[in-house]
């Protein structure tokens, strides 16, 4: 009787102790709309099992992918550093930015741009000299510098997924559903840095469309994506391009057909829904350890949008044990490469490989 006493007042310490410590997050409540079903171009299917593995087992946790002049695959690690594909697939450690690699692209010079989520906006010539381009925006340093893409026009979109939240308390800025983040334009002209969206929901991925009149952002915990016009009478002007997604949109890339290509690192979930309906239950599992939280899953998922932002394709693997938990599919050549910030592979599927991708972009959209 002794021992059951002292173990129900060890619990009642440390619940009263977790009841009482305050959340980490101001959250805000949000009702989700019904996820899409699961049929016509997002019937599940195992196409990303066609997928060659690049350095599987070598990578730790490779988040994006550039390809150079030479046809080298470029991606960053959660050690710090950018790894080189050498011919045969051979992984080599390139350069080492002192932070936490992200979003990757090349410019005309043949410079590689990266979004760093510790250190800002880089830039790393062919010779390993780094620079470090822009940290800060109207006087707020950047806390989660994510996504990059060089536009048409030579200059560098950006984002900073969260203005409050570091990489490693990701999850608590998707439970907030507080508008943290921001889309920013850096001119290699000028070496000004200016904010173009400010109050977006982790921003995340971003991509130019091939003629330069607009830009589209990946908007994670909303599961959705808008279109920023850059030219024309809309100029200035943001407005949903994609809703209601099957999952988390995360990296965006765009190919020849000009078709979006959307990485998505987990599926819709359930649960995770239900708790954005109750901001003191967010609250509350805010102060849970990190492995206690809704996590992603293990399931892959890339979708393909039409110029409409209609959805026309989509490449899974529904185990999860192959290619998972995918933050990038990028386009480079022929091929799409996939990213991961929870695996230690690179994935390499050829375009040839998905049915209806030789037919340009005119399928049929899923209902959204």
């Amino acid at each position: 009787m002794k021992w059951l006493l002292i173990l129900l007042l060890i619990v009642f310490v440390v619940l009263g102790g977790f009841l009482l410590s305050p959340s980490p997050i101001d959250s805000r409540v949000w009702q989700a709309p019904s996820a899409p079903s699961m049929q016509g171009p997002l019937a599940p299917n195992e196409r990303l099992r066609l997928s060659d593995l690049l350095a599987r087992g070598q990578l730790e946790q490779p988040e994006d992918t550039a390809m150079d002049a030479g046809g080298r695959i470029y991606t960053g690690t959660a050690d710090g550093w950018i790894v080189r594909l050498e011919e045969g697939g051979e992984p080599r450690r390139w350069k080492e930015t002192g932070g936490r690699p992200l979003g990757l692209d090349f410019d005309r010079q043949g410079n590689l741009i990266v979004a760093d989520a510790e250190r800002g906006l880089l830039s790393i010539s062919p010779q390993g000299d780094l620079r470090v381009l822009s940290r800060e925006a109207e006087g707020l340093p950047f806390r989660l510098a994510d996504g990059v893409d060089v536009g048409p026009d030579g200059n560098i979109y950006f984002t900073d997924a969260s203005t409050r939240h570091r990489l490693a308390d990701h999850q608590l800025d998707l439970l907030a559903m507080r508008p943290n983040g921001r889309l920013l334009r850096y001119s290699p002209r000028t070496g000004e840095t200016t904010v173009l969206l400010r109050n977006l929901y982790f921003a995340n991925g971003v991509v130019a469309s091939p003629d330069g009149d607009f830009l589209l952002v990946a908007e994670t915990p909303r599961y959705r994506i808008l279109r920023y016009w850059l030219t024309g009478p809309e100029r200035g002007r943001a407005e949903v391009f994609a809703d209601n997604l099957p999952g988390f949109p995360d990296n965006l890339d765009v190919d020849d057909a000009g078709r979006y290509w959307v990485a998505m690192p987990a599926l819709r979930r359930p649960s995770l829904d239900f708790l954005h309906r109750h901001a003191w239950l967010k609250n509350l599992v805010a102060r849970l350890p990190p492995w206690l939280r809704p996590g992603p899953g293990e399931y892959g998922l890339v979708v393909a949008l039409n110029s409409d932002g209609g959805i026309v394709t989509s490449v899974q693997d529904t185990r999860g044990d192959y290619l998972w938990g995918l933050t990038s599919a990028r386009v480079h050549g022929d091929d799409l490469y996939f990213g991961s910030l929870y695996t230690d592979r690179l994935g390499r599927l050829p375009l040839k490989a998905i049915p209806g991708m030789g037919e340009g972009n005119e399928p049929r959209p899923a209902d959204r």
